[in-house]
């Protein structure tokens, strides 16, 4: 072996598994699945559930207090004067006016008692009235007044400039019309109703893959079958030819087998084109490229896979496994609740709340310039008086759509219950048909049988042999469909009977 074709050979083994996972296998299950995993409205409603879900922790974070806390900076160009600007004056220059006072009352004793010739004896030989009045003159109280006055007029000037407030306040609801609890119901309700609209969508996208898929095995079916029609009459187009020269057969028995052959050929080039396009749908729907290369697992086989028994289900199991008749109950539920909301509306509140608050200058030292705080406890009782009637007519509404709900849920029932009987009818009907098909086709297979053989050896004409393949080829056809309609009318039930879920209760 040369260098080259080995080289040849080592890029074949290579490529060899590229082309073989080119082409992917794929079951009922796979298909499903990939289907669920890239629906679009699936993903959606799926986001749904989960906000549903945030929607239920922020109705159950009302059943605990609200804590918050503030801060805030504040600046004033002017501080706060209690007093006015000449009542200030007064008391900075009190003590002046006092000493002022006392000097000339001291100098008017000095003058009365100086003028009195027994009064002015006594003073001058008793040192207890010189001290004293000596004393008094010589005192000095402007400073000591002034001072007290300064202090008494700084405090009644309020340092207001830089404040600082702090506050932490906690709220804790007590009673309020019974709204929490609706409102939590409600909540729980919402996200119930989420997951049966996904059941819902889901079961939808179950039975639309399920079509696309045995639809696909069908044509399959039918294109084998007409690969088989075209051999058979190749085979017989080369037997009438060997008849004709031999003189057995005429030219019109040729022309017969030859126009069944191009018929046939007809056939398959359009079961071919069907296929492709089957594919391309079916590749849509579960999230592939539309010219991926799939192979359906049930694709080869010679007889449609037969489905499982299906348990029968009173009416009453039935309605409580349909996702549609549970949602319109949930919502029924839900606007009952929404009454209760309403309602809650034209009652009175009750809370409890407790605040500190910090401040700087301090509320609780004459405004100083330093942090003070102080607490505040009490219960906050509202009472609704007039609001236009809006409560009373939200709850008028709520309890009307209520009932409308329960009227729908009613309606449905009645559809459910015609929808299941079809159904059933149908799938009996269709287990019928597989039977007689079945019975028809290997009446047909042993009528095709002998009649090729006769033709082979020249007992029977061509349009007899043809006559024994059409009727085969319809035969088998029937058959296919029959198994066909048999799976459908099965999924169909399955998702009559609600047994579809994507959340198991």
């Amino acid at each position: 072996m040369t260098f080259m074709n080995r080289k040849l050979l080592l890029l074949v083994s290579a490529l060899m598994p590229l082309a073989l996972n080119a082409q992917q296998t794929l079951t009922l299950d796979d298909c499903r699945k990939m289907a669920v995993d890239n629906n679009r409205t699936l993903i959606q409603n799926s986001i749904e559930i989960e906000m549903a879900g945030y929607d239920k922790a922020i109705a159950r974070a009302n059943y605990f207090p609200q804590i918050s806390a503030k801060g805030m900076y504040l600046y004033n160009d002017r501080e706060i004067d209690l007093i006015g600007d000449e009542m200030s004056s007064v008391l900075r220059n009190g003590g002046t006016l006092v000493q002022e006072q006392l000097g000339g009352a001291v100098a008017q004793l000095t003058q009365a008692i100086l003028s009195n010739p027994s009064a002015a004896v006594e003073y001058m030989t008793s040192p207890m009235w010189q001290t004293v009045l000596g004393t008094l003159s010589k005192a000095d109280l402007s400073g000591m007044i002034n001072g007290i006055g300064t202090h008494v007029d700084d405090a009644l000037h309020l340092d207001i400039q830089n404040v600082y407030v702090g506050a932490v306040s906690v709220t804790q609801p007590v009673f309020v019309g019974g709204k929490i609890l609706a409102a939590n119901k409600i909540a729980t309700l919402a996200e119930r109703l989420a997951e049966e609209r996904y059941d819902t969508e889901y079961q939808k996208i179950i039975v639309t893959v399920d079509q696309a898929y045995w639809q696909i095995v069908s044509i399959a079916a039918k294109k084998k079958l007409a690969e088989s029609l075209v051999e058979l009459l190749e085979t017989m187009t080369r037997d009438a030819e060997l008849s004709v020269r031999e003189g057995v057969a005429t030219e019109s028995d040729l022309l017969s087998v030859k126009v069944k052959a191009n018929e046939a050929k007809t056939m398959l080039l359009k079961a071919s084109n069907g296929l492709s396009l089957a594919k391309m749908l079916l590749c849509q729907e579960i999230g592939l490229p539309l010219d991926s290369e799939i192979v359906l697992a049930d694709e080869g086989d010679e007889d449609v896979p037969m489905p499982g028994e299906i348990q029968e289900k009173s009416m009453d199991e039935i309605l409580s496994d349909r996702s549609e008749i549970r949602s319109l109950d949930i919502a029924s539920k839900i606007y009952d609740n929404k009454v209760k909301v309403a309602r809650a509306d034209l009652l009175p509140t009750i809370g409890l709340t407790a605040n500190y608050l910090v401040t700087n200058p301090n509320l609780n030292d004459g405004f100083a310039n330093k942090f003070g705080g102080r607490f505040s406890g009490g219960v906050v009782v509202g009472v609704p008086l007039f609001h236009g009637f809006e409560a009373v007519s939200k709850m008028r509404k709520a309890e009307a759509e209520s009932r409308l709900y329960k009227s729908k849920k009613a309606e449905a029932e009645e559809m459910i219950a015609l929808e299941v009987a079809k159904i059933t009818h149908e799938r009996r009907e269709a287990l019928e048909n597989l039977e007689t098909s079945r019975n028809n086709l290997e009446s047909a297979e042993e009528n095709l049988r002998k009649s090729m053989i006769g033709f082979e050896e020249g007992v029977i004409e061509a349009s007899v042999a043809l006559a024994a393949q059409t009727a085969w080829m319809q035969a088998h056809s029937e058959y296919v469909d029959a198994g066909i309609a048999l799976r459908m009318t099965s999924v169909d039930l399955d998702r009559a009977y609600g047994n579809i879920k994507a959340y198991e209760r």
